[in-house]
């Protein structure tokens, strides 16, 4: 029998090797590899293992008056969630829709009593508020945070007398680590920086006091009352999950456990080499993060241009045990654990895939794949104006308005925690009768001769 020609594995240099090795995850980890001239092999990572954290999370010391929880084993966790959402098409749009949802018509602060009004110097001050801080860029932002990390940072910025907010900021969620808990069981600091990059010193980094999240008003006249010389306050806005701490794990980890995220992957993978090569995926090796960092550290391997060019070794590598009559009747040993669920997790699983059909199994799952990710981000493919993939289904416009309605009515809960940090703006400046608030945008029938309408809620 003869041996089919494996074509060589070739990958463009990466760049130049970042301050901070550890924290640069963009390894050329997944990719399609020639297999034979009739055939391909597809290369992806597992996705189950981004919100795992496969030892005891210990507090990082930056120097004696300064240390952090990281988020996730090396702390790169939300860089590794944010890019699985990039990498699909799917997933990015509706997490773009669910914090257009949560946005709504934007922040504004109105009259408890819509018939009493505001007095002109009440509403002149509020005015002067919103242009002195950009809230639409502010609220849009950290329903951003909301939706992708399940809570958001809002910094409240007092006058030198500490009589009044002038400011209010958003600082990104990505770039926020909390600090260990003191013997009361609170936060008292977060530290606001690059994570990317090294952080080696106290310059590095931004600290700010952290109020009690769950009596931060009181909290806030105490340490006025003591006559503290902070001006700069955090309020933490965060989603109520089962099973966090530091940093929640949000609703749509499942997506990520579960299998339908990699299958989608799989079938855009398929399909491009399909059309590029007129050459089948024939077999899918899927093959664990964790096992790419353990190769690392067994070898000793530092810089990034030696671990990329480890990782196209070890492709080859299994590419050459797959390859030939010579290697007939070989055996794959993989490490595997049973995780708490009872689930196996393997480092490496090499699938092999019917391609008998043309495009293989592939063709047939895409439309499920996609409705299983817009059910998990409770999406309506119908919220975006179109229904994706090959079967085009249709509602009818009432049905279109009901879920939007639906899907409006259930931001509730999270704009409600939002307002906490404004609820006490709102009383520490002194504006008496205001409230904050998101009206809800109603979608109109065409007997109203109109598009839509706002209805305060």
């Amino acid at each position: 029998m003869k041996k089919h020609p494996v074509n060589q594995i070739k990958s463009t240099p990466p760049p130049a090797p970042s301050k901070n090795i550890s924290s640069d995850i963009s390894y050329d980890f997944s990719s399609i590899e020639s297999f034979s001239p009739e055939a391909r092999v597809a290369f992806t990572v597992d996705s189950s293992t981004v919100f795992k954290e496969e030892k005891d999370v210990t507090p990082v010391i930056i120097n004696e008056n300064l240390s952090y929880m990281p988020w996730g084993d090396g702390n790169d966790m939300p860089y590794r969630i944010l890019d699985l959402i990039e990498k699909d098409e799917t997933l990015a749009t509706c997490q773009e829709v669910n914090s257009e949802l949560c946005y709504g018509s934007g922040l504004a602060y109105v009259p408890k009593d819509p018939d009493a009004g505001l007095s002109s110097k009440l509403q002149s001050d509020i005015d002067e508020f919103f242009l002195d801080n950009d809230i639409p860029s502010y609220f849009l932002g950290i329903s951003k945070d909301f939706k992708h990390f399940g809570f958001a940072v809002s910094v409240i910025i007092l006058n030198d007398s500490g009589t009044r907010v002038l400011n209010l900021v958003r600082k990104e969620a990505m770039y926020c680590r909390f600090a260990p808990k003191d013997k009361s069981g609170q936060i008292p600091y977060l530290l606001y920086a690059n994570w990317r990059n090294s952080i080696s010193s106290e310059k590095d980094v931004e600290k700010i006091e952290i109020l009690n999240p769950q009596s931060p008003w009181r909290d806030l006249k105490a340490r006025l009352e003591k006559n503290t010389k902070e001006r700069k306050f955090a309020i933490i806005s965060k989603i109520a999950t089962v099973d966090s701490t530091y940093y929640p794990i949000p609703y749509y980890g499942a997506l990520f456990r579960g299998k339908w995220y990699n299958i989608k992957q799989l079938i855009g993978i398929a399909k491009e080499s399909k059309l590029k090569n007129s050459a089948p995926i024939k077999y899918h090796i899927e093959v664990s993060q964790k096992y790419w960092d353990n190769l690392f550290n067994r070898e000793g391997i530092t810089d990034r241009v030696k671990r990329q060019a480890r990782v196209i070794k070890e492709k080859q590598q299994i590419l050459d045990f797959l390859t030939g009559a010579e290697n007939s009747g070989k055996v794959w040993f993989s490490q595997f654990y049973v995780d708490p669920t009872g689930k196996e997790q393997h480092d490496v699983v090499i699938n092999k895939i019917d391609s008998s059909k043309e495009g293989g199994d592939w063709e047939t799952d895409i439309q499920e794949a996609i409705n299983m990710i817009c059910f998990t981000m409770r999406v309506h493919s119908n919220l975006v104006g179109s229904v994706p993939g090959k079967a085009q289904t249709n509602n009818s416009g009432s049905d279109k308005r009901e879920l939007y309605t639906i899907s409006q009515a259930l931001q509730k809960p999270y704009r409600d925690i939002l307002f906490k940090v404004h609820d006490i703006i709102i009383r520490f400046n002194g504006w008496s009768g205001v409230k904050p608030s998101v009206s809800l945008i109603q979608l109109t029938t065409l007997d109203e001769h109109k598009d839509a309408k706002k209805i305060d809620l």
